[in-house]
């Protein structure tokens, strides 16, 4: 089965284009439609009746009328008595031809007398109008044009018939009915008080309805029929409007006027279901695709400018020609024949028998050709007189509530032009799909039906810290019923591009933590009081620093701001930072950047006296100024990391309270600089993994409050004694050197708890390291070279973490059963060697042992296939991908 809608009629495209066409251009379309039945008329009667009628002139009448005196003809003989009964003697000159002789002589002067002019004309006017009326709607076929104009009129019929419209504009009739209102309040004087009672008067204020719909674009098919009904008409036609539709005079026919009560409530609107909301977020998208597509060029206006210059020109070239030929133009005639001989007669006086027609057809064609002149000197004016190519809706915007429509150039400027002189309602409908507010309005209600409350609170979750937690991603904006979630702490967004925030974010009360990935949030006033009083956390992430809200230097009550994005420019190091003041953040403790800084800013400075923790990875980018670190002495804990640092800075010698330095993935060389340390005694934390570091000096003794000690992925091939007087070591971390031996100095390390030398060169371990260190928990050795192990790691009650994977070991000693805490899976060894253990051993061992399972501890950073390490550019770049997708 087929619906009506489908089998549209062959004159569809040419029942759409009427729209574009203003008054002026059906005016021509009738007047050449005119030219064509006169000239079609005055070539058909030529074709029928195409002859002249000639008659003998007398050589000596001729003479005579040539002398000014005509000699009356009289009869060659007269009768000398004639009976007064009769009738009188027929009068006149004989002349003796036959009917054959006067066809004969016919014939020969139409073609030798005739004027050209006079026999061609109405075929000349015939291909005129044929050249007039192919021009008069050129532009509507040209390929270049006439694919724009298709798709402008397929939107425009969309428009028309989506309920959203219908929505849209009643919803800003109202809008302007309350400002009407209060405007008229304002304007009322005060009324004393009535002492008797008086009925209310209820507003009434008539409305017309759209008159846009009885045109066959807009004629909806039988699946949208049951739609919205067809809102009322905005405020356009307002009857208290100066400047109302139906009185600027746009030949708008208005339907009877039907009274309407004036509804106060700001918000009484049909709501639409999810297919029309899609449809309506759909077509949407189509109109800013087509308004982007139309903006980049002029041809439709190109196109019709010069259609009308060729018209007036054409014009303009048939009455040059013309007219002179008026003076020639001419149907009675004198025909000097050479057939005298035949005839008898030298000078025949000839007609055209179509005389008194064809002038009659003559003057109305040069009329309605000349009207046709002055109604193209009449577009050449209005084109030349009118912004065409821009459209700024100065009429709408005063007239009704729809005022962010924005400003339209080229083609879409000029075919909105074009329709606003066929109906301006019709502007006014596809107007509500331009403008920003109209789809803000679409979005919101979309949101409030698919992300309800009920759907919201389904996707919260709760965190290891017991937080409750809720990330929203590619939104177009925040759904309304989020902001009733009183519960939530934690709320993560993600590409939302439009975020907002309104008052109601107050409802949140327990909102203390908030995620912008890639999202360019705005606040309101009485929101950003709320943030400035309860927000203590903020995790920004950007691609510019120009995306970074305004509102986020003005929070006054934050404790840690996590900064992730290009915060550096091109300008040199002392434009390196973007961000702006940091005054009002006084209670900010934690600074966490991720950019590429060339430098420390200086601006950090403002939050000197309350920053605890500062972190910046700098993504590989080289950290060239660091002095801005001098005045942060409250600093607790440092880390740049990923900042191609070549020595330790002179900057760190400031920083008397610093409790942790984390210098990792940087390109330290030497560690002389750290004799310049030995007076920050509160320095427990040292990291300098992933460097290039060659030779640990003895200096590192100075370090004498140091627990852990980090030296992993570097270089070094022996340790220092000095090393090995630091008491108070508890984690030591040589991974991926190139040791190949472990001094029996390491005794002195009685507190050591963890102990990492995997991926060295080690042969064998020393037995003081099983006899003195008895706290130690966690002993990695992994990927090396010992053949054995000594059998004293019985005395290493407390040990719970034994990695012995890939190395040279042939079997295993007895002894480990006596290392309790290995039960349970503690030992990390290959199959094939686990089996080598005693069978009490083994039963003891392997209660729940899982060879090959990765071993996870917040302590220490373990160098496995199952748990791989990623330096911290690789996680910024996978978190970076992750939010992208």
């Amino acid at each position: 089965m087929f619906s009506l809608s489908e089998l549209a009629p062959l004159n569809q495209h040419q029942n759409r284009s009427k729209l574009l066409k203003p008054w002026w251009e059906v005016f021509m379309d009738y007047l050449v439609v005119l030219m064509l039945m006169t000239s079609v008329l005055a070539c058909t009667e030529q074709l029928s009746r195409d002859q002249v009628v000639c008659i003998p002139l007398d050589p000596q009448v001729a003479a005579n009328t040539s002398d000014g005196y005509v000699t009356p003809l009289t009869p060659p003989s007269k009768a000398p008595n004639v009976s007064p009964n009769l009738q009188p003697t027929a009068r006149g000159r004989p002349t003796h031809l036959v009917y054959q002789q006067y066809v004969y002589i016919s014939q020969v002067c139409y073609h030798e007398a005739l004027p050209l002019c006079s026999r061609f004309f109405p075929y000349m006017a015939l291909l005129q109008s044929l050249v007039l009326v192919a021009s008069g709607s050129f532009w509507l076929h040209f390929p270049h044009t006439s694919s724009r104009i298709e798709q402008f009129l397929a939107i425009l019929a969309k428009c028309c018939e989506s309920p959203w419209t219908s929505q849209a504009l009643s919803h800003a009739a109202r809008q302007e009915n309350l400002q009407e209102m209060k405007a008229e309040e304002e304007r009322r004087p005060p009324q004393p008080p009535q002492t008797s009672f008086s009925p209310p008067v209820t507003r009434t204020r008539r409305s017309s309805i759209d008159s846009g719909t009885d045109s066959p674009l807009l004629k909806r098919s039988d699946s949208g029929s049951s739609a919205a009904p067809p809102s009322p008409c905005p405020s356009t036609l307002s009857c208290n409007s100066t400047k109302s539709t139906a009185s600027v005079g746009f030949g708008v026919d208005l339907p009877s006027l039907k009274p309407s009560v004036m509804v106060d409530s700001p918000r009484q609107v049909i709501s639409l279901d999810k297919s029309d909301g899609e449809q309506a977020r759909a077509l949407f998208e189509r109109v800013r695709k087509f308004r982007s597509h139309c903006e980049s060029s002029a041809i439709i206006y190109k196109v019709y400018l010069a259609q009308t210059l060729f018209k007036l020109l054409m014009v303009t070239l048939i009455i040059s020609y013309t007219v002179p030929l008026l003076s020639s133009f001419s149907f009675n005639h004198t025909c000097h024949p050479e057939e005298k001989a035949l005839v008898g007669y030298a000078t025949f006086e000839c007609i055209h028998i179509l005389s008194s027609l064809l002038r009659k057809l003559v003057v109305a064609y040069l009329t309605l050709l000349g009207l046709y002149g002055l109604l193209n000197l009449y577009t050449i004016s209005w084109i030349l007189h009118s912004s065409l190519r821009q459209c700024s809706f100065h009429s709408l915007k005063e007239l009704s509530s729809l005022r962010d429509v924005p400003d339209l150039r080229n083609d879409l400027a000029f075919l909105i032009h074009m329709l606003d002189q066929y109906d301006p309602l019709l502007v006014q409908r596809l107007s509500v799909f331009l403008s920003p507010v109209s789809e803000s309005r679409l979005l919101e209600e979309n949101l409030e039906r698919r992300w309800g409350e009920e759907k919201l609170h389904a996707m919260i979750t709760v965190d290891a810290d017991g937080c409750s937690r809720l990330q929203l991603v590619a939104l177009p904006r925040l759904p309304p019923a989020l902001f009733t979630l009183g519960q939530l702490q934690v709320l993560k967004l993600e590409l939302i591009t439009n975020a907002r925030f309104t008052a109601q974010v107050a409802n949140m009360t327990s909102l203390r933590e908030l995620h912008l990935y890639h999202c360019t949030a705005a606040v309101e006033a009485s929101a950003l009081a709320v943030f400035q009083e309860r927000l203590e956390v903020l995790h920004l992430t950007f691609t510019q620093a120009s995306e970074i809200p305004s509102w986020v230097l003005s929070l006054r009550g934050l404790h840690e701001l996590h900064l992730s994005g290009r915060l550096s420019s091109d300008g040199g190091v002392s434009r390196s930072w973007a961000l702006g003041s940091l005054r009002q953040l006084r209670h900010l403790r934690v600074l966490v950047i991720r950019g590429m800084l060339q430098r420390i800013p200086g601006e950090l400075c403002e939050v000197a006296g309350s920053l605890l923790r500062l972190e910046i990875y700098n993504e590989g980018t080289r950290l060239i100024v660091l002095t801005g670190l001098k005045r942060m002495v409250d600093l607790t804990e440092l880390q740049l990391q990923d900042c191609q640092l070549e020595r330790l800075p002179s900057a760190l010698l400031s920083l008397i309270n610093l409790r942790t330095l984390d210098l990792q993935h940087n390109n330290l060389r030497t560690l002389e600089e750290l004799l310049g340390l030995a007076h920050l005694r509160r320095l427990s934390c040292l990291k300098l993994a992933y460097n290039r570091v060659l030779v640990l000096p003895a200096s590192i003794g100075v370090l004498r409050g140091l627990e852990l000690l980090d030296l992993s992925n570097n270089q070094l091939q022996s340790l220092p004694p000095a090393l090995f007087t630091l008491r108070r070591l508890r984690r030591l971390l040589l991974a991926g050197n190139l040791l190949e031996q472990l001094p029996a100095e390491v005794k002195s390390l009685q507190l050591l708890t963890e102990l990492d030398l995997s991926g060295n060169r080690l042969e064998n371990l020393p037995s003081e390291l099983f006899s003195s260190c008895w706290e130690l928990r966690i002993l990695n050795v992994s990927h090396n070279s010992l053949s054995s192990l000594p059998r004293g790691i019985a005395a290493l009650g407390q040990l719970c973490r034994l990695d012995l994977r890939s190395n040279s070991l042939e079997e295993l000693p007895a002894e480990l059963s006596c290392c309790s805490g290995l039960h349970g899976g503690g030992l990390l060894v290959e199959n094939w060697l686990f089996l080598s253990l005693p069978s009490h051993v083994r039963d003891f061992l392997s209660s729940s042992y899982a060879p090959t399972a990765a071993y996870s501890d917040g302590l220490s950073r373990p160098e496995s296939d199952s748990f791989p390490y990623f330096s911290p550019t690789q996680w910024s770049f996978s978190s970076a991908l992750e939010s992208q997708i």
